[in-house]
C-alpha cells in the first residue's frame, strides 16, 4: 500500500491510498465467507458454495463491494498512522478506481487537529478581585444561620410578610381545572419567591380560612409556561421567631461557646470561599491571556457539532428539567435568537480552542496523569454526578471514558503550570500566591468550564 497527504487547510487534510489488489486478498476471502452463509444454491451445503458459482450467481460485483467494504477502514487507519495525523472525526472516502485484479485507489478528507505552537507565557500578567471580607458581610452570614433556627407558632392575625402560611391550591387553565393542578397543605414562606408569581400580593392580609384568586404563569406541570388562575386558600398563619444573638444561640447553632467565635469562625469560612473564587478567577483569566497569545485554528465540522451539541444538552436537558421551552429561555433571559446563536459560537469556538491549546501544553511540557490525580478526580466527578465513586468508576470503565479523564486532569495540570509562571494581582496591587495543593483540581474544573462539550464532542467523533 502506498499513500501520500495533501494539506487543503491548515485543519483538513486528504489522504490517497493506492492498495495493490493481493492486499485485498483476507478481505476478499472474508466476503466470500459471509456470502456463503447468506444465500442457498441447489445442489451445494450451506457454506460450501464454491467462488466461482458465487461470483455466477450473484455476481463478482457484490463481491469486490464486501471486500473493499471491510479493507477500506483497515487501509484508512494504516494510512492515517503512516502519516501520523491526529485526525478528528470521520473521513469522507471516495473511491477513485478499482480494477478486479489490479488495484484499489481511493482518497479520505478528514478534520485534523492544527499544529499550534505555544509562545513563551510566563509574562502573562492578570488582576483578580481582592479578598475582603466585611463586618456586614459577617452579619449576613450570621444571620442567615439564624433564619435556619428559625421557630414557628400559629397566629390569630392575617398574613404578613415572612409569616409561613400552610395554603390550598387549585390552578385552571381555559377554565377546567389540571389534574396536576391542585395541592394542599403547602407550607410556603411569605416573601421567599419559591411558588407562583404573584402568591405573596394574594395571601398577605388574608387570615385562616380565607381564600384569593390571582392569574400566574406555571413554572412546572403539565400546563407549564400558560397563564393559570390560580385559588389559594389559607388554613394557617404561624410567625417566625428568630432566636436572640447570644452566646445560648451560638451553642444551638454550632460548636462554640460564644457569639465571638461562631463570627470570627463566620469570617475564616468567608475568606476561604472568596479566596477560592479569586483563585477561579485568577485560573479564567489567565486562560483567557493564553488564548488570546495563541493562533488557533478551528475545524468547521468539529465546531458545527459543537455548537449543535450545546444546543442539544441546553434544550433537552437543562431547560427540559425545569420545564422551560427555548423560546421561553430566551424570553426570560432578554435575548433574542440571533444574540443566542452568537453566545454559543463564541463559547463553542473556546472551548475547542482551550482543549487544543491545553492538549498540546500537556504533549510540550510532558505533563503525565499518576493513579492518586486520576482518583482524586474521579471521586470529584463522581460526587457531582450523584453517584457513588464505584458506580462512576464503572460506567467510566464501561464506557471506554478513561482516557476522557485522564486528559482532563492532565488539561487541568497544563492550565494549573501556566498560571503558575503568571503574576497574579489584585484590586490593591498585591501580588497574588496561588501557591496551593488543590490549584490542579481547581484548574481542572475551569478548564472543563471553558471548554463545555468541547471534550465530549471530540471523543464522540474520535470514536465514531
Amino acid at each position: 500500500m502506498k499513500s501520500a497527504v495533501e494539506t487543503l487547510n491548515p485543519t483538513r487534510v486528504r489522504l490517497t491510498v493506492e492498495v495493490p489488489f493481493e492486499e485485498l486478498k483476507d478481505s476478499l476471502d472474508a466476503a466470500y465467507k459471509k456470502i456463503n452463509q447468506q444465500v442457498t444454491v441447489k445442489g451445494f451445503r450451506k457454506g460450501k458454495i464454491p467462488a466461482r458459482v458465487i461470483d455466477q450467481r450473484f455476481g463478482r460485483g457484490a463481491v469486490l463491494e464486501e471486500a473493499v467494504n471491510d479493507a477500506l477502514p483497515k487501509f484508512y487507519t494504516e494510512a492515517v498512522n503512516e502519516a501520523e495525523l491526529n485526525v478528528l472525526g470521520q473521513p469522507e472516502v471516495d473511491i477513485t478506481e478499482l480494477k478486479d485484479g489490479e488495484t484499489l485507489n481511493f482518497t479520505a478528507e478528514v478534520d485534523v487537529r492544527p499544529a499550534i505552537e505555544i509562545p513563551d507565557y510566563s509574562g502573562i500578567e492578570v488582576e483578580v478581585d481582592a479578598v475582603e471580607v466585611t463586618d456586614e458581610d459577617v452579619e449576613k452570614s450570621v444571620e442567615q444561620l439564624r433564619e435556619r433556627f428559625a421557630s414557628t407558632s400559629p397566629v390569630e392575625r392575617s398574613a404578613e410578610d415572612g409569616d409561613v402560611v400552610t395554603i390550598d391550591l387549585q390552578a385552571k387553565v381555559d377554565g377546567e381545572v389540571l389534574e396536576d393542578g391542585v395541592a394542599e397543605g403547602v407550607s410556603y414562606t411569605i416573601g421567599s419567591g419559591e411558588l407562583l408569581d404573584g402568591i405573596d400580593d394574594a395571601v398577605k392580609g388574608l387570615s385562616a380560612g380565607e381564600e384569593a384568586t390571582f392569574t400566574s404563569e406555571l413554572k412546572g406541570g403539565s400546563a407549564a409556561g400558560k397563564e393559570a388562575e390560580v385559588t389559594v386558600k389559607v388554613t394557617q398563619v404561624a410567625a417566625r421567631e428568630l432566636p436572640e444573638l447570644d452566646d445560648d444561640f451560638a451553642q444551638l447553632a454550632s460548636e462554640f461557646d460564644t457569639l465571638d467565635e461562631l463570627k470570627a469562625d463566620s469570617r475564616k469560612r468567608l475568606e476561604n470561599m472568596k479566596q477560592y473564587d479569586q483563585a477561579t478567577q485568577a485560573q479564567e483569566r489567565v486562560l483567557e491571556k493564553l488564548l488570546e497569545l495563541v493562533e488557533v485554528p478551528v475545524p468547521e465540522k468539529l465546531l458545527e457539532d459543537e455548537i449543535n451539541t450545546r444546543k442539544h444538552n441546553l434544550e433537552h436537558h437543562q431547560l427540559g428539567q425545569m420545564g422551560l421551552t427555548l423560546d421561553k429561555y430566551l424570553e426570560i433571559q432578554g435575548k433574542s435568537a440571533e444574540e443566542f446563536d452568537t453566545e454559543t459560537k463564541e463559547a463553542a469556538v473556546k472551548g475547542i480552542k482551550t482543549q487544543f491549546v491545553l492538549d498540546e501544553l500537556v504533549k510540550q511540557e510532558k505533563l503525565n496523569v499518576n493513579q492518586e490525580e486520576l482518583t482524586e478526580h474521579l471521586m470529584r466527578r463522581a460526587a457531582s454526578s450523584g453517584m457513588s465513586p464505584d458506580q462512576f468508576a464503572q460506567a467510566v470503565v464501561e464506557g471506554g471514558q478513561v482516557p476522557l479523564l485522564v486528559g482532563e486532569v492532565a488539561r487541568g495540570k497544563a492550565l494549573a503550570l501556566v498560571v503558575e509562571k503568571a503574576t497574579v494581582k489584585d484590586t490593591n496591587g498585591e501580588i497574588i500566591d496561588l501557591d496551593d495543593e488543590d490549584e490542579a483540581e481547581q484548574a481542572t474544573e475551569t478548564a472543563e468550564a471553558a471548554e463545555g462539550t468541547a471534550d465530549a464532542a471530540d471523543e464522540e467523533k474520535s470514536e465514531g
